[in-house]
């Protein structure tokens, strides 16, 4: 039907075309009949009429072909004609087609910056074969040591390694099910003279050919390798591979020491391949699941079916259903849950009828950052997404304003004999060129504000999976937004502009009385008015929430405090050999120039790590199925809470005098006594931590101030301390006693100086030398560089939106002072003629002011209700403060107003100096 259409639009233009030229050729018949009479008639003889009605035709003629030419389709050298045109035009404004490209690329570059963040994250699939056939048994974030129980609707997503093993070989319906760690760990690597901490993954023999991958160099890992007793084979990331060992072929194959263990090298990831999920901080080296207990001896995982440490990711075969299979695995779980000893106490009960899993898909792999920041980027895209109307509101106002300055020219071309189709061609490639060299500029500022905003979400992240190079579809996306902004925005001054009446031009533009840009203008005023104080609003409510979130009390003192986090575990230590490397490492950092204090710990606050045990009180009954008795653990040397400036409220601390003989004694906070012992002394008060093996092991000794562990945004969690010097010897459970080593094994050391440290990795470095040479560091930085780090994806959406805010009130301002200049230019004669009657200049520039701020009050009656309603959207996003916050509305309202009164008072200064003398000798 599409051809029939043409075929009939082709037709009229056709039979229009030959009825247009009949009608000029009987029309020039006509004319020149009535020439050469009214010539013969005045005196000149018959043959001179008949030349002179020749040359007359001559003429006609030529108007003719140009007319016939107007109707034709435009040919490669009209068009290259039309761009030089365009160019020589923009060379003669250059400020008004730097002020166009420059308004595109900010608007354009913006999106483009935040729509590559968007789609590298949210919208990329993994590198691998065929990611649609990928699918992922669970659907949720959980991490990282579960029992799989903590969903209280009976969701599981993390899995054991026995349950894995018995998936593999009950579901047939997948080709091939790998599964993979849940928490990616640093491990100490040594090789050679070189010694790093790298980010370490492992994952089963079938993973590579599960995902459908290979080795860049060497081999990819095997399900030989993933078998207990082979010989510890690992495969190295590319992106390490290039950047910590200078792209060394001889590395494949050698040996390499992991945590103190040996392991060979078989292979070199591909360059694109960044593993399983999509991470700031992809994985080094990828590990078989069966040398988990060799690398972590002292919580060896792949005995224990309690414990889910597992992702399964898995390639579902032909012709398999997936709704059905979800059904067979979730009927699998239940079943194998019944039959383990472990899980003995939720037996026949209603959890688990309820135990189930959700088979999601896998294209884009574990999407755990997908979770974390997807609200945050859809809302700065739609924050971007606004500064590209109002970009393009004001690219439209200029265009405007251009076209009304080239009416006059437009109308004398048109008198001239021009075809107004060919008028409003060239003006169109003038738009679509200013549009397509304001997107390749924008690309240029998408790369680099890319870059930044990669830099300041992700600070550490040296091999991150994240690109910030634009890719094609970004790039696809750019030339489009382009070509549209500068055909839509190109189309309204181009028609108001070529249908202008010729005689306007004789008689004068001045003189016009018609005026058909200024209510477009107007309008476009009001909008931009509209969206500039919507963001405003916005970045006031997320600058507000972040100074709340960064000032808050968390309970702890930053103040001259460094923290290094570093792993015994990898330098090879035992448990029973921790105690005496705690007590040499107490000696030589309180041995460090400007130490006023150090403490060990498990972890230390917000540092990502934290572990949680339920807690059991003798004499309470037992705890009802999802009864939360959770409360987290940190075990910590004695000084460790004085060194963070955790103050002990009641009772006392850790003495060197709680030793592995003495009293198993506890510390606990605020909110542990609040939800244990809401209207009890908890001092000299006993609980638990490993069921019934140790109930009523720990007294309680003391009361410390809250302080926020896990994230800033959170209440402070029931927590309690635990000696490091203390043991509990008694458990007999394989789990208990695996989890009671493994939470022995500190990770941070806190350090506070008196002033300013000086050399302090040097110190540091030498420090650890003092105790073992092995012993690697991690990272060493401030504890407040620590604790600000967890305000980075705030910290960054607080500042675009107040970037972005601030450049749409530019954008505005600059285009309510081109729509005043214009009202002003176009309204001479009238100001002139006010003066000359005895109006004064305050009185002239009220009068511009006042229509100035009356288009922004427009604008801020549309935009107070859309910022309202968008506030209330971004509730979640929002720390300490409400959604309709007045500050925020006001400090809007006052910023956008004085913009209004900056970019008005200059064309009104303009227009109270007009010299009435001269608009009157004009007239």
């Amino acid at each position: 039907m599409n051809w029939l259409r043409e075929l009939t639009r082709r037709l009229g233009m056709l039979a229009h075309r030959r009825q247009f030229d009949a009608d000029l050729q009987e029309e020039m018949r006509l004319h020149l009949e009535l020439r050469q009479e009214e010539q013969i008639a005045s005196g000149m003889s018959v043959a001179d009429a008949r030349a002179a009605a020749r040359r007359r035709f001559g003429n006609v003629q030529r108007i003719e072909e140009r007319s016939r030419e107007a109707w034709q389709w435009p040919t490669l050298e009209s068009i290259w004609a039309d761009v030089r045109y365009a160019l020589r035009q923009l060379r003669k404004s250059p400020a008004f087609a730097i002020t166009v490209i420059l308004t595109i690329a900010l608007g354009i570059g913006a999106n483009t910056a935040i729509f590559t963040l968007v789609h590298a994250i949210l919208m990329k699939s993994l590198p691998v074969a065929d990611p649609k056939s990928l699918y992922r048994i669970g659907d949720k974030d959980d991490c990282c040591l579960t029992d799989g129980l903590q969903n209280e609707n009976g969701d599981f997503d993390l899995f054991s390694y026995r349950f894995y093993q018995q998936l593999r070989e009950s579901t047939p319906e997948f080709a091939q099910l790998a599964a993979m760690q849940a928490e990616q760990n640093p491990m100490s690597v040594r090789h050679g003279n070189t010694a790093l901490a790298e980010q370490t993954e492992f994952v089963s023999g079938n993973y590579f050919s599960t995902l459908g991958v290979g080795a860049f160099a060497g081999r990819p890992l095997t399900d030989g390798d993933d078998t207990v007793g082979a010989t510890p084979a690992v495969v190295m990331s590319y992106q390490a591979w290039r950047a910590d060992f200078s792209s060394d072929a001889s590395v494949v194959g050698t040996t390499f020491y992991l945590q103190s263990q040996p392991v060979t090298v078989v292979g070199i990831a591909p360059p694109a391949f960044f593993g399983d999920r999509i991470n700031a901080n992809p994985p080094a080296f990828w590990i078989p699941l069966s040398a988990q207990p060799l690398l972590n001896p002292a919580n060896p995982l792949l005995d224990q079916p309690a414990i889910c440490w597992l992702y399964a990711l898995g390639r579902v075969g032909p012709g398999a259903s997936v709704g059905p299979l979800q059904e067979k695995i979730s009927a699998i779980l239940r079943q194998w849950i019944s039959t383990q000893d472990a899980y003995t106490t939720i037996a026949g009960s209603t959890l688990a009828q309820r135990l189930h899993v959700v088979l999601t898909p896998g294209g884009a792999g574990i999407q755990n950052l997908q979770q974390k920041t997807g609200k945050g980027l859809y809302l700065l895209l739609a924050i971007s997404g606004l500064v590209l109307l109002v970009a393009c509101a004001n690219v439209a106002n200029l265009l405007l304003a251009r076209a009304t300055k080239r009416k006059v020219e437009t109308s004398i071309r048109m008198a001239l004999g021009a075809a107004q189709r060919r008028l409003i061609r060239q003006m169109l490639t003038e738009s679509l060129l200013l549009g397509c060299l304001g997107g390749l500029a924008g690309l240029a500022v998408a790369y680099s504000g890319t870059r930044v905003i990669l830099a300041l979400a992700f600070p550490d992240s040296p091999h991150s999976a994240i690109q910030a190079t634009p890719s094609l579809s970004v790039i696809a996306f750019v030339l489009l937004v382009s070509l549209l902004n500068g055909m839509v925005f190109g189309i309204v001054p181009t028609w108001i502009t070529s249908h202008g009446e010729p005689a306007e031009a004789l008689r004068g533009a001045s003189r016009s009385g018609s005026d058909r840009v200024s209510l477009p203008q107007k309008s476009l005023i009001v909008f931009q008015a509209a969206l500039s104080v919507l963001l405003l609003v916005v970045a006031g409510l997320l600058t507000r929430s972040l100074q709340n979130m960064e000032h808050q009390d968390l309970g702890v003192q930053t103040t001259n405090r460094y923290v290094l986090h570093l792993d015994p575990a990898g330098a090879g230590y035992q448990p029973e050999k921790l105690n005496a490397l705690y007590e040499a490492l107490e000696r030589q950092f309180s041995a460090i120039p400007g130490v006023q204090t150090s403490g060990l710990a498990l972890y230390s606050p917000l540092d990502g790590g934290h572990w949680g045990f339920d807690v059991a009180i003798p004499g309470r009954p037992e705890p009802r199925p999802n009864q939360n008795c959770e409360s987290l653990l940190n075990r910590v040397t004695p000084n460790f809470l004085e060194t963070l400036g955790q103050t002990i409220i009641r009772g006392r601390g850790f003495t060197a005098n709680d030793t592995a003989n003495s009293q198993s004694v506890a510390v606990v906070n605020r909110a542990f006594v609040k939800k244990f012992f809401p209207n009890e002394d908890p001092i000299g008060r006993h609980f638990g931590s490993y069921d019934k093996e140790d109930i009523g092991a720990y007294e309680i000794v003391g009361i410390v101030a809250d302080a926020k562990y896990t994230a800033p945004r959170d209440e402070a969690q029931p927590m309690y301390f635990r000696p490091l010097s203390q043991w509990q010897y008694e458990l007999k459970d394989p789990v208990s006693v695996a989890i009671e080593a493994q939470s022995h094994y500190i990770t941070a050391i806190m350090m506070q100086f008196r002033g300013q440290p000086q050399n302090l990795d040097a110190s540091v470095r030498r420090a650890l030398g003092n105790v073992d040479p092995n012993l690697t560091i991690i990272d060493l930085h401030s504890f407040d560089y620590q604790v600000t780090g967890n305000f980075n994806q705030e910290r960054l959406i607080a500042r675009l939106a107040t970037l972005f805010g601030f450049l749409t009130l530019l954008l505005a301002s600059v285009g309510l002072y081109g729509s005043t200049s214009y009202q002003v230019t176009r309204r001479t004669n009238e100001i002139g003629l006010r003066m000359a009657l005895g109006a004064n200049r305050n009185r002239v520039v009220a009068l511009v002011m006042r229509g100035a701020f009356t288009q922004v009050a427009l604008g801020l009656a549309l935009g107070i209700p859309i910022a309202l309603i968008a506030a209330h959207y971004i509730a979640d996003q929002l720390y300490a403060v409400k959604s309709y916050d007045p500050l925020s509305l006001a400090v809007a309202i006052l910023v956008l107003s004085a913009a209004t009164a900056l970019a008005g008072f200059i064309p009104a200064r303009r227009a109270a100096s007009i010299d009435p003398i001269r608009v009157l000798r004009n007239q």
